[in-house]
């Protein structure tokens, strides 16, 4: 039956909400990064770089996520950790075997280690970060991830390029 939502409880990090979809809608690739480039919308709103993130497993939102650093004030909180730590809350284990995490923004280091430790299966990002991305070290994740970047790579660099030109004018 078109026209009618579900509803499917999503962790959240620092607080909970809800994900609704339509049964026909197409979940790929740009739907979830569409997703996490409305929790990166969520950190320009706040003030924080915009970087945003989702956990998927079986076409599921598990965990949404934004960069926290201004507001925990902890340089740890990055889109990713938030999304790793509330997805592997939301499944009650360390590892996220089976998992994809959609980013807005390349992985840094820090964050990509996280990504190894926690076995993630499928790591999708957007635009890359010439600077601090973990490419630039030469990092390589784990050997069972699966990597694919540039979707939607216009419209999270617009996004970030946006924020840093309003902060520094």
């Amino acid at each position: 039956m078109i026209g009618l939502s579900y509803k499917y409880k999503v962790s959240l990090v620092p607080t909970e909400g809800v994900l609704y979809f339509h049964p026909m809608e197409k979940f790929d690739d740009h739907y979830f990064m569409k997703q996490a480039l409305l929790e990166a919308q969520k950190a320009y709103d706040a003030d924080e770089v915009p970087v945003g993130a989702v956990v998927v497993i079986d076409n599921k939102i598990i965990a949404r996520a934004h960069n926290l650093t201004e507001r925990l004030n902890d340089v740890t909180a990055h889109a990713e950790m938030q999304a790793i730590t509330a997805a592997a809350n939301f499944l009650n284990g360390k590892y996220l075997i089976g998992c994809s995490l959609y980013v807005t923004l390349e992985p840094c280091v820090m964050c990509m280690g996280a990504i190894y430790w926690s076995q993630l299966s499928k790591v999708v990002f957007g635009a890359k970060d010439k600077k601090r991305g973990y490419q630039q070290a030469q990092l390589t994740p784990h050997p069972k991830a699966t990597v694919l970047e540039g979707i939607m790579a216009d419209e999270a660099a617009a996004l970030i390029q946006g924020f840093f030109q309003k902060k520094r004018p």
